[in-house]
């Protein structure tokens, strides 16, 4: 059996590859986090973006994309408040980039990360010819290991996870 820095070693310990692979989601956690934490303050600090109408609104915005976007009718659920409709994407943004990033309810914020990109692209980006030129779709697909996995390392959650395991006395 070969047991070298490459490889598990039979007495629980790990070789590099192990160890990599264990912080492998880190730098996308890291990246999504900051990512949505600062697109969402973008949004919130944006007095253009957050108004119904106007050069760089979200009501333009969506009014631009409607015709063009997958689902029309979701587009026109956002255009009966499109300020409420920006400060819902802003705020969403920042909840689960904090929760990302802290690694809390990770794949919550994961799932609401992967359905914010999946929104924006059915309609801010579903035009976007070829299909890779727009982001959200890459956003979409980013959010799944998080979803899949969580944090199990340098979070809030492998923490309190660790907590109750030692409370218990581990599972039974």
């Amino acid at each position: 059996m070969r047991t070298d820095a490459y490889t598990s070693h039979p007495n629980g310990g790990g070789g590099w590859r192990d160890q990599a692979a264990r912080y492998a989601l880190l730098p996308l956690r890291i990246f999504l986090g900051v990512t949505f934490i600062y697109a969402g303050l973008d949004k919130l600090t944006d007095s253009a973006f957050m108004k119904d109408s106007g050069a760089g609104s979200v009501g333009d915005m969506m009014r631009t994309v409607r015709d063009s976007s997958a689902i029309p009718g979701l587009v026109d659920l956002a255009l009966k408040s499109p300020s409420g409709f920006g400060y819902a994407i802003a705020l969403g943004e920042l909840a689960v980039g904090v929760g990302t990033l802290l690694g809390l309810l990770t794949r919550l914020a994961a799932l609401g990360g992967a359905l914010i990109s999946l929104s924006l692209w059915l309609t801010v980006s579903w035009a976007s010819d070829p299909y890779y030129y727009g982001n959200d779709l890459a956003y979409l697909m980013a959010w799944i290991p998080l979803v899949l996995a969580g944090a199990p390392l340098l979070s809030l959650d492998a923490a309190l996870h660790s907590r109750r395991h030692r409370r218990t006395g581990g599972y039974r």
